[in-house]
């Protein structure tokens, strides 16, 4: 295959996943507004414009299914079908075949493994209305035996392809014309020879339509936005946009590190005007790489709504198979994100949405003996808070039950009867997200509240996220995902410890607080602070990555690190400064040192560790919990 051709097929595949991702989504609204017109055409045009594309390649199987599909949609938006869930279940199990033709072609550059003669049966069982499962479609085609004219009438279908609508559809609309006049001024102008007589100057001569009527239509077309010009946007593959990212990190390493020559500069040669100048482009220098930095944060954004996407089909799915009867309700999708944070986060978000359906939303006959609707409600809500994105999921189902918890963590052995006695309601909620925990009767293919929910944790944490449950018994439950916005340049507050500097995430610090020796308490052995109504676990960075200390201080700083509502206090000799960093991995060389999330370069070349608070607040947690009764 040429390179063109091989571009031509990466672009198809590209537009028609998009394409699919969207459909999904549309079916599911349409299945609750099936009177939708608008959404109807939408659908159509896109099945139309991936059959047209498939076609230009050679697809042929992949053009047969969706071919089908699209008489099935034309007769829908048409209104000569009715839209029911029956067809909608089995547009959807079209679009899946369509998928698993799209993966074929992508490893295999043709369309022949994936079997379609089981679907495009289906298909035209509904298309010729013998499906025994729709009996309202069946009702809804037209009786008489010859093919409507729509359906064997191409132009028709091409034109309305088109983004915008034609002349034909605003007349039929709005009721200027008839739709048997207009597909018989089409027919007529399908026959002439080129130059073809315009539509509306065929409706006139044919007396179909008066002049006023066809001023009104030509008014109504124009007003219609116009569709955005192809070159307006251009794909870049994301390797290329890491590349530029990367590089925007060392720009921003030497800036800092020219910022503090600079300054030292400044303070020895004060009077030297050449110093002035160089303050005065070093300043400019740090105005365009913020300004370059931000940008190409910009490009690597993406709306959280293609995160979003795969939810509603998912939601519509899995409640049909456990007979439940779920409405989900997504806000904030405009939410942005950094495309390699969206990537990490997709699958953690479905297994809790599969969870919170399976095991959180009850049956409706469960729900109205409660009290409740029958129907449960999730919704699931994004929202930038500061430098983080904050995903709720929200369901109204029976709630986590805190005693089956302890139960569960007992007979695992995951926690004493001590333990227990010393945590908080919270905390208890939380033991779900341990390494083989479970309160699941019985595991499932969909799974229960607490499957693998260790690991949805450790996928969240891997981008420097948290997650966080809060549960009601019998009112629902709620996790709280809280992610940063880029994963490469974070905001960072330097701590020194005997000499050495080391970086924590700003957005995890609560506070500093300046401390003395004998603030410091014991309890059970291990070290706490007293801070306000709070007694707080605290951490020596010295002994954790053993520094050796050459005497014993009298005055300390604490930094408060947060994950969730847990706190730890990070013991430090000095607070430095606030600096912006960038991330490095160092996965190679410190794999098996824990608390430590990567590396940065300082302004005056240092390499400096990034310590990582989750890891620190567990350890803090684990000592905690192993007896500490406060």
């Amino acid at each position: 295959m040429s390179d063109e051709m091989q571009e031509i097929l990466n672009d198809f595949l590209t537009e028609s996943n998009e394409m699919l991702e969207v459909l999904d989504q549309r079916f599911v609204t349409l299945e609750s507004d099936p009177t939708n017109t608008d959404l109807l055409n939408e659908i159509f045009r896109a099945m139309h414009s991936m059959k047209g594309s498939a076609g230009f390649l050679g697809f042929n199987h992949l053009v047969d299914v969706a071919h089908r599909g699209e008489n099935i949609l034309n007769k829908l938006r048409q209104a000569e079908m009715a839209v029911n869930p029956a067809i909608i279940s089995v547009i959807l199990e079209t679009i899946d075949v369509i998928k698993a033709i799209m993966a074929d072609i992508r490893e295999s550059g043709t369309d022949n493994h994936v079997a379609t003669a089981a679907i495009a049966s289906k298909l035209d069982e509904i298309l010729n209305g013998t499906a025994p499962s729709a009996p309202q479609a069946s009702a809804h085609v037209e009786p008489t035996p010859a093919a409507p004219k729509v359906d064997t009438f191409t132009p028709a279908q091409e034109a309305s392809a088109a983004p915008t609508p034609t002349l034909g559809e605003i007349l039929v609309n709005d009721g200027l014309a008839s739709k048997e006049q207009v597909l018989d001024a089409l027919t007529a102008q399908q026959h002439q020879p080129e130059p073809k007589t315009p539509l509306g100057e065929i409706l006139l001569q044919a007396k179909a339509i008066t002049e006023r009527a066809l001023d009104q239509a030509l008014h109504k077309q124009e007003k219609q936005p116009k569709p955005v010009e192809e070159d307006a946007t251009i794909r870049v593959e994301t390797k290329r946009l890491d590349s530029v990212m990367n590089l925007v990190g060392e720009l921003v390493l030497g800036r800092n590190r020219l910022i503090k020559i600079g300054t030292q500069l400044e303070q020895n040669h004060e009077a030297d005007p050449q110093v002035r100048v160089l303050s005065e482009t070093l300043a400019q220098l740090n105005l365009v790489t913020t300004d370059l930095q931000l940008a190409v944060m910009k490009t690597r954004m993406l709306p959280i709504k293609k995160v979003f996407a795969k939810l509603p089909r998912m939601v519509r799915d899995l409640s049909q198979k456990l007979n439940k009867q779920v409405h989900l309700e997504m806000r904030g999708e405009e939410t942005e994100l950094d495309k390699s944070v969206a990537d990490e986060i997709g699958d953690p978000l479905v297994h809790l949405v599969r969870n919170a359906i399976d095991h959180g939303i009850e049956t409706p006959a469960e729900r109205q003996a409660k009290g409740k609707q029958a129907g449960g409600q999730l919704t699931i809500a994004a929202s930038q808070e500061g430098n983080s994105i904050v995903i709720r999921i929200n369901d109204d189902g029976r709630g986590i039950q805190v005693e089956k918890i302890k139960e569960k963590a007992l007979a695992k052995g995951l926690v004493s009867e001590a333990e227990l006695a010393t945590m908080e309601h919270r905390e208890v909620l939380n033991l779900i997200f341990l390494p083989g925990f479970s309160t699941a009767e019985q595991v499932t293919d969909v799974s229960g509240r607490g499957v693998g929910m260790d690991v949805v944790r450790t996928n969240i944490r891997k981008i420097n996220g948290s997650v966080d449950l809060e549960s009601e018994p019998g009112k629902g439950s709620q996790i709280i995902i809280k992610l940063p916005l880029t994963i490469a340049i974070i905001q960072a507050l330097m701590v020194e410890v005997e000499r050495s500097i080391f970086a924590i995430p700003l957005s995890t610090v609560i506070e500093a607080v300046r401390i003395s020796r004998s603030d410091i308490k014991t309890i059970n052995g291990r070290e706490v602070l007293h801070l306000r109504d709070r007694v707080l676990p605290l951490i020596r960075l010295a002994q954790e990555f053993d520094i050796p200390t050459d005497k014993e201080r009298e005055r300390f700083y604490v930094v408060v690190a947060a994950l969730g509502d847990r706190r730890v206090g990070v013991v430090v000799d000095e607070l430095r400064s606030q600096e912006e960093v960038v991330i490095k991995s160092i996965w190679d060389y410190l794999e098996t040192v824990k608390g430590v999330s990567g590396a940065t370069i300082t302004g005056e070349g240092k390499v400096v560790l990034i310590l990582d608070t989750s890891e620190l607040v567990q350890n803090a947690q684990a000592w905690h919990n192993s007896g500490m009764a406060v």
